[in-house]
C-alpha cells in the first residue's frame, strides 16, 4: 500500500506545480516522513487527491526520477529511492584526457561547487566513439553536464567536434550544458561556456614578450602533430599570425630530437613536457645560458616551470574551474572567455 503524502499546492504561487509537487517529496523525505524504499502514490491517485492534471504529476514524477529522488518498479508502482543524493546537484563532468592541466580544472571545480554537489568525472581519450556512448547512456540522469570537447582523427590530428558528437551533444537540454575549453562547436540552443581561443590567445600572449623576443634570431614552435592526445592546430595558425605580424624567422618542429644544433640564438616554444625536459637538459650539457643564449617560453604552467624559471604562455586552469561552478551554481548560460597570459620569469 502506498504511503498517503500530504502536498499543499498553492494556487497563487508563481511556482509551477510540478515543482511544487517535486519540492514537498524532496522536503518530506529529508524530514524522515517517509523512508527510503516506502511506495507512494501512482500518478492517478496523486492527481485526483490534489485536482491536479495527470500531466502535471507525471511531469513532477519524471525529474524526481531524473534526480534519482524515487524510482518506478513495472507493474509495482513508484518508490522513494537513496535519501543521500537528495538536493544534492549531480554533475557528468568529461574530460579527453587525464592530465595534471585537467585535473586542476576538475579540482577547482569540485572545490567551488562546496558540499552540495556529487560530480562524476568521465574520460573518453578524445575518442568520439567512447565519447557518444558514454554520454548517451548517462543522459537524464544528471543536473549538469560539463563537457570538455577535445578528439581525433584517425591519422591523429586535433578536431573540435564530429558529426557522432554534434548529435549526441544536441540531445543534451542546453539549460543542463556546459562546455569547456573548447568553443568550436554547432550546438543549438542557449548553453554556458568557459573557453580558450587558442589561435587569438597564443598571439595575445606573445605579443606581450615580443621586446624580449627580438633580441633572437629565430622562434621556434616545437608542436606534436602526432600526439597520442593531439593538441588544437589553431596554435599553430596563432604562432605564425604573430611572427608574420612581427617579421619573426620561425621554424616548426614535431620535438626537440636528440643533440639540437643549439649554436644560434633561437627562443623555443615548447608544449610537450617531456620536449621541455630534453632541451633543458641539451642546454645544460652544452653549457648555454638560458635566457641568453638560448630562450624558451613552455605552454601551459605548472609550479615546476615556476620554481625553475621557466616563461610560459598560459591558460588560467583554476580560474576555468572556478567559472564553470559559478554558472552551475547560478544557473547562468554565460559564455566566458578564459583567462590566458603570458608569464615572464628567466628563461627568455
Amino acid at each position: 500500500m502506498a504511503q498517503q503524502i500530504e502536498i499543499k499546492i498553492n494556487e497563487s504561487s508563481r511556482v509551477p506545480k510540478y515543482k511544487q509537487i517535486v519540492d514537498s517529496i524532496i522536503n518530506d523525505i529529508s524530514k524522515g516522513k517517509l523512508k527510503v524504499g516506502e511506495k507512494i502514490p501512482s500518478i492517478n491517485e496523486l492527481s485526483e487527491s490534489c485536482y491536479l492534471s495527470r500531466d502535471t504529476v507525471e511531469k513532477a514524477y519524471k525529474q524526481l526520477k531524473e534526480q534519482k529522488v524515487i524510482i518506478s518498479v513495472k507493474g509495482k508502482g513508484y518508490y522513494t529511492a537513496k535519501t543521500d543524493l537528495i538536493s544534492k546537484i549531480q554533475i557528468f563532468f568529461m574530460i579527453n584526457k587525464l592530465s595534471s592541466y585537467k585535473m586542476m580544472i576538475y579540482n577547482s571545480f569540485v572545490n567551488s561547487l562546496g558540499m552540495n554537489s556529487l560530480v562524476t568525472l568521465s574520460v573518453y581519450h578524445c575518442e568520439e566513439s567512447i565519447f557518444a556512448k558514454t554520454l548517451e547512456r548517462n543522459l537524464g540522469a544528471y543536473d549538469y553536464y560539463v563537457i570538455m570537447p577535445h578528439f581525433k582523427t584517425d591519422d591523429s590530428n586535433h578536431i573540435s567536434t564530429t558529426n557522432m558528437v554534434q548529435d549526441v551533444l544536441n540531445k543534451v537540454p542546453k539549460d543542463k550544458l556546459i562546455i569547456l575549453d573548447n568553443n568550436k562547436l554547432q550546438i543549438e540552443g542557449n548553453y554556458g561556456a568557459v573557453y580558450q581561443d587558442f589561435q587569438e590567445d597564443i598571439y595575445n600572449a606573445l605579443k606581450k614578450g615580443v621586446d624580449k623576443l627580438k633580441k633572437y634570431d629565430k622562434l621556434v614552435l616545437v608542436y606534436p602533430s602526432k600526439s597520442v592526445y593531439p593538441y588544437p592546430q589553431r596554435i599553430v595558425h596563432g604562432f605564425r599570425k604573430f611572427c608574420s605580424k612581427f617579421n619573426f624567422d620561425f621554424e616548426i618542429l614535431n620535438e626537440i630530437y636528440d643533440d639540437m644544433d643549439l649554436d644560434s640564438k633561437d627562443t623555443y616554444i615548447i608544449i610537450e613536457e617531456h620536449d621541455l625536459v630534453n632541451l633543458v637538459r641539451q642546454v645544460r650539457a652544452k653549457n648555454l645560458t638560458l635566457g641568453e643564449d638560448i630562450g624558451i617560453i613552455s605552454y601551459n604552467d605548472t609550479p615546476l616551470k615556476d620554481l625553475l624559471g621557466i616563461n610560459v604562455v598560459s591558460t588560467h586552469f583554476k580560474a576555468m574551474g572556478e567559472t564553470a561552478a559559478y554558472l552551475v551554481l547560478n544557473n547562468k548560460k554565460e559564455k566566458v572567455k578564459n583567462v590566458f597570459d603570458y608569464i615572464e620569469r628567466n628563461s627568455v
